[in-house]
Parts: C-alpha cells; sequence; structure tokens
C-alpha cells in the first residue's frame, strides 16, 4: 500500500457570518498519496480551489470558516496550525502553482528577486548561492536561457515561460506536496502539453505528491493516478483514474464525460460570391527608434494573407498565442491598420474612412475571450444591449425593450436578466449575454475571439450548440478565433493555420483534421487529440 501524505476528513467551509451564510465545501473527504498525482475535477463553483486553498489555510478568513472536518499532514490538523507555523510550511513542503500567473507574479520585481524572496525565507540563500540554485530550477521547469531570463520582468515573458516560472518557485524548495489550481487553463494546447508533462516528470524526479484541480478531464486521463470529483460543494465520485474511466458510477461524472466538444457544423454549400474576401492582407507594426523616429524594422504580426467565406460557413482560425490570430480578426474589421483588399458584403472596406464604414458595423460584430472584461461593469445587462441599437438608430424607444427580451430569449436567458449586471451572471451566462449584444443587431458576420477558452466543458458544450443554431436560423457567417482544436472542430466548415504570422495551412476543415499535411498542424492535432 501506497503511504498517505495527507488526509482531509469530513472538511466543511462556509462563507459569510449572517443568517445566509453559503458552504461552498460539505464534508468532503480524500486521501493524497506520497509520489502520486491526484486529481479534484468538477465545474467552476464546484469547490475544488476553496477544497484546496484549506490545505494552506489561503481563504478569506475570518470571512470564511471550518464548520467541520480535519486536514492531517504529518499527524498534525493543519486547521488548528497558528498564522506562524502556517507561513514556514508554506511554500516549503507545501507550494501552489496558482491559474494565473500573471497576477501571481508582482510586476515590480524581476524573475531572479521573486525567485530568490522563497530562497531566503525558507532556506536563507542570498548572493551567489541564491543565483545558483535560481538558474538550477529555471533550467529544471525548461526555461531557454534562463540567464538572459534572470533580470526579466512578467510582462516580458510569455503565457508558457510565466507558468514555467511559477513552477519553479514552487519547486524551490523540494516540497511534498505540490497544489496545481487549473495551472494550463489559458495557455495554448502545445503549451499545456508541454507545461503537463513537465509536471508529470518533475513528480516523478523528485518523488513529490500532486493535488491537480482542473475541469478538463483529458488532463485527469492522461496525468493523473487518482481522482475525486465535486459537484456543488461535495464529492461524487472517486477511484482511480483508470477505472474511473473505464466504469464512471455517478450522473455527474457521467455528463461530464459526455461534455466534450463534439458534432459536426451544419453542412452548407460555397455558392455564389463570398460575403468576406481578403487580398494579400497583411498587418505589420512599424518598430522606431531615434530621435527622429525613423522606422527601423516591423513587428510582422500578419503576412500576406487570402480568405473566402460563404454566408452560413465558419473559418475557424487556429495557432498558438503570438501566432497573429486575433490581429487578423481585428483588421478585418477595420479595427487596427492593416494593407490589403478587404471586401465585405461586395463592398471595398479598405479604403472607407471611419464614419463610412460606420453603417455597415452593423453587419459585422465581434464577441471577446473575456465577457466580463468586454461588458461594462457600471451598465446594466439592457443597458448594454441597447446601446448598438441606439447607435444604429434600430427601432423606436419603446420597442428596443422586446428587441431585448427577444435577443436574450434567442441565447437562453430569462427577460427578467435584462435589468441585472455582468458580476451577477456566471462566466457562461455573461458569454451569452456577449453574444446578444452582437445577435440583436441582426448582423451577417459575427468574429468570435476565443468565446469558450474560459469556460468549464459542459458551459463549452452549450454555448457551441447555441451558435450552431443562431447560425442556422440567420444563415451567419463566423470566423472562430481559438487554440481548441475540439472546439474549432465541432464548429468549422473550412479552417486557417497560423504560425508566427504566416498562414500555414489553409482548406477544408475535415480534409485537414483528416490529413495535415504541414508539420506544425500535425503537431498541434497530436497535442490537442493525444489519446489518454
Amino acid at each position: 500500500m501506497t503511504e498517505t501524505l495527507l488526509s482531509v476528513r469530513n472538511l466543511s467551509v462556509r462563507f459569510g457570518q449572517n443568517s445566509h451564510p453559503v458552504d461552498a465545501v460539505k464534508q468532503v473527504s480524500f486521501d493524497i498519496k506520497a509520489g502520486k498525482i491526484m486529481a479534484l475535477v468538477g465545474e467552476s463553483g464546484s469547490g475544488k480551489s476553496v477544497t484546496a486553498m484549506s490545505i494552506l489555510k489561503l481563504l478569506p478568513y475570518p470571512k470564511a470558516s471550518h464548520p467541520g472536518g480535519e486536514i492531517l499532514y504529518q499527524g498534525k490538523n493543519l486547521l488548528q496550525n497558528s498564522e506562524a507555523e502556517m507561513r514556514a510550511l508554506r511554500g516549503d513542503r507545501i507550494s501552489v502553482i496558482f491559474q494565473e500567473p500573471m497576477t501571481s507574479l508582482n510586476p515590480l520585481h524581476n524573475i531572479a528577486r521573486q525567485i530568490g524572496e522563497t530562497l531566503l525565507l525558507h532556506k536563507g540563500l542570498t548572493g551567489p548561492q541564491a543565483r545558483e540554485r535560481t538558474l538550477e530550477l529555471l533550467n529544471l521547469v525548461g526555461i531557454n536561457e534562463p540567464e538572459k531570463r534572470l533580470h526579466s520582468y512578467p510582462h516580458e515573458l510569455s503565457g508558457g515561460q510565466r507558468q514555467r516560472v511559477m513552477i519553479a518557485m514552487a519547486l524551490a524548495n523540494d516540497p511534498e506536496l505540490l497544489i496545481a489550481d487549473e495551472p494550463t487553463t489559458a495557455l495554448d494546447v502545445t503549451i499545456q502539453e508541454q507545461i503537463l508533462k513537465l509536471l508529470q516528470s518533475l513528480q516523478q524526479r523528485l518523488g513529490m505528491s500532486v493535488l491537480l484541480i482542473t475541469h478538463d478531464l483529458n488532463i485527469v486521463r492522461r496525468y493523473s493516478d487518482d481522482v475525486c470529483v465535486m459537484y456543488q460543494g461535495s464529492i461524487v465520485e472517486k477511484n482511480s483514474t483508470a477505472e474511473l474511466f473505464t466504469n464512471p458510477q455517478h450522473p455527474y461524472t457521467l455528463k461530464l464525460l459526455d461534455a466534450e466538444p463534439s458534432g459536426q457544423p451544419q453542412p452548407t454549400a460555397e455558392s455564389g460570391m463570398p460575403i468576406l474576401q481578403t487580398d494579400n492582407l497583411k498587418v505589420w507594426f512599424p518598430v522606431k527608434r531615434g530621435i527622429l523616429k525613423r522606422t527601423v524594422d516591423h513587428i510582422k504580426a500578419v503576412n500576406p494573407c487570402n480568405i473566402r467565406l460563404h454566408t452560413g460557413r465558419t473559418l475557424g482560425v487556429v495557432g498558438e498565442s503570438g501566432s497573429g490570430k486575433t490581429t487578423l480578426g481585428l483588421a478585418i474589421l477595420r479595427l487596427i491598420h492593416s494593407q490589403g483588399g478587404i471586401q465585405f458584403d461586395g463592398t471595398a472596406i479598405d479604403q472607407l474612412n471611419q464614419s463610412e464604414i460606420k453603417p455597415l458595423r452593423r453587419k459585422m460584430q465581434i464577441v471577446f475571450q473575456d465577457p466580463y472584461g468586454s461588458l461594462s461593469p457600471r451598465m446594466s445587462v439592457a443597458e448594454s444591449l441597447s446601446e448598438g441599437l441606439e447607435i444604429h438608430n434600430i427601432g423606436l424607444p419603446a420597442e428596443r425593450e422586446q428587441l431585448i427580451i427577444d435577443a436574450l430569449r434567442e441565447v437562453g436567458l430569462e427577460p427578467e436578466d435584462r435589468h441585472r449586471y455582468p458580476h451577477e451572471f456566471s462566466g457562461g451566462q455573461r458569454q451569452r449575454i456577449a453574444i446578444a449584444r452582437a445577435v440583436i443587431l441582426k448582423p451577417e458576420l459575427i468574429i468570435l475571439d476565443e468565446p469558450t477558452s474560459a469556460l468549464d466543458r459542459t458551459v463549452q458544450a452549450q454555448i457551441i450548440e447555441l451558435l450552431r443554431e443562431l447560425q442556422q436560423r440567420y444563415k451567419l457567417s463566423y470566423i472562430f478565433i481559438s487554440h481548441d482544436l475540439a472546439v474549432i472542430k465541432a464548429l468549422s466548415h473550412d479552417l486557417l493555420v497560423m504560425q508566427h504570422g504566416d498562414v500555414v495551412e489553409q482548406g477544408k476543415a475535415s480534409e485537414i483534421f483528416s490529413n495535415p499535411t504541414q508539420k506544425y498542424t500535425r503537431r498541434l492535432l497530436e497535442a490537442a487529440f493525444a489519446a489518454g
């Protein structure tokens, strides 16, 4: 039998001290075995992170409390530890990797100082010793040319590099338990695979235990030894990973397993003139230097690109971060400067000024990745949806209320929701509001920029089905930008693969998915659809 490193027994977590407390976690029990990876899986709001943060007592006390339960580590209940005892434990014997490294790393300190801080605190290392250990850690997590990165700040690193730095900090003092809280959610599929393989190899090499928190069952299947499924604050199923995937028992587990993006886009013919076409469209950002600010070079965000999109079809645009996907979408909408021809609905829009293009904006809409950032927190749902109606003089003021109600119903929300504000909704509901804001104008083209990347798989499946229904009902044309190839496969008729600003492969989505011709495309597909 494998030795148990940490035991959680009947743990409950309650928020609020008033007459309406919320029980976020209810009598949860599980064991983390020494040298093994245990996954805690479930949708947003299921209590995964609250359970994990209880281990290190990182919840907002006294707002949070533990009505019952214990967390046993080395025979001692951590919930009874003093703050000084917990500080000695955190980052030393038990470490954590947070979901978003950009908010977890200090933007004012370079990488050497941030890793050196934990080495000083727990091991007393300074000067050359701290530098040597920092370089050793950066090498360990696969940072290229670590000497050059010592003095870099977080904003100067890519998402994958920042996550590797977070892992280096977590491993600095050789912990026994590493808590990885959604460590790859915002990363490209190839970077995600690199980070997870790195964590798995480090866990095996160092003999650590890992508590892996995720909502992605693909990750659980490939990287964990044991798994607990959480739903509404309770563990509804726990088993070895192999047994759970072979023989799932609980209806919620079955629902999660069935929530992978699936199906095919509705068949549609390429007939007539394309609704959108580009001719050698490119976006080069000038690099200016010197007193006279002369252009000395260009950042080639998008190299000459030709697109043909017909009515009612979806063009999927895939590639890693920095490949030029979003820049291409913004250029098509004339939201940034570009060169080359852009024809929309038979009109050459690349030469139009902003006042001339304004009437066409009703027909071209965009849904952004983060609806919480794109919806104004000071505007109710009704105010956000009516803004476009007012700008384009659609309907009389008395009629707009009904248009808003109809748009909300179309995306699966209730008419009463129009009086609420963005912070009162879940991530999936906010994304439905963002889609409603675009659809209410009855557009012909919608550009969807990573609209499902931050959503749980079950919510992703709902949004995909909604987009399919709206496309069929209104003959909408989509440009769907994503690094999630499972989502792209479920929605796209045509595919554009980008790398470093270049289009490396283009054609029918079904043909590219079944027989990719380019090495880069094959690498993306292997990372996305590797067998469990």
